[in-house]
């Protein structure tokens, strides 16, 4: 079949993918819901481990220590996701007279740890810009004042943990991309149903509508009339 005819057999039946794609995409605007925005905030912190000194007498303390930083680094990450951690959070936003509070469980999907050496970044997203800056702030007083907690528990007592970089200010976080493709996808799955369709009501449909018809069920054609010109 030539590219010809299948334009002809799309081009007759054009109505079917044009009108699902219409229903498609009304359907979607009215039923679908902008989702609540999202903020997001960034803070990084230092974790060093002080070496011990001895006077008068090189060692490799030092070369230890800052080893010691980065194990101590990747250990933090870890326990920034921690139930016990999202507790501390919540005490110190109370103690803030702040209404937001982390749900139990939540602190993962809030909270998302990259360490790099011995820097430890958090990124944070909460879907209330106020109580996000709120939040940041009881992270930071977490982990500067109750760090010597988690840093006994890790064998690292003398540890320290400074703050390099301060939360930044909450800014709103882009569509994702299944939300910016949904629609997009939803069309092109109605275009490719409205086509498949339309092949198909032309395979079923056994009416005769030219000369090709009639030659491929064996029928000798002597003559054809053309068709008038308008």
């Amino acid at each position: 079949m030539e590219l010809k005819q299948y334009w002809q057999i799309i081009w007759k039946r054009a109505w079917i993918p044009a009108l699902l794609l219409v229903v498609v995409a009304a359907a979607s605007l009215l039923t679908g819901q902008t989702p609540a925005p999202t903020y997001s905030t960034t803070m990084r912190f230092n974790v060093g481990v002080k070496p011990q000194e001895v006077p008068d007498q090189y060692t490799y303390d030092s070369y230890y220590a800052w080893l010691s930083s980065e194990y101590l680094a990747d250990d933090l990450s870890a326990i920034v996701s921690s139930g016990a951690f999202a507790a501390d959070v919540n005490r110190r936003l109370a103690e803030m007279g702040s209404q937001a509070q982390l749900p139990p469980g939540s602190i993962g999907g809030v909270t998302i740890a990259e360490k790099q050496h011995r820097i430890l970044r958090l990124n944070l997203s909460w879907g209330n810009e106020a109580e996000l800056a709120e939040i940041a702030q009881a992270i930071v007083t977490v982990m500067q004042q109750d760090s010597p907690k988690y840093l006994t528990q890790l064998g690292t007592p003398g540890a320290l943990i400074s703050v390099i970089d301060p939360p930044s200010p909450p800014t709103p976080n882009p569509p994702s991309l299944t939300q910016r493709l949904n629609l997009p996808v939803r069309l092109l799955l109605a275009l490719v149903a409205g086509l498949a369709l339309t092949f198909l009501l032309d395979y079923l449909d056994d009416s005769v509508r030219g000369r090709a018809d009639l030659e491929a069920l064996g029928v000798s054609v002597l003559a054809e009339v053309p068709k008038g010109r308008r």
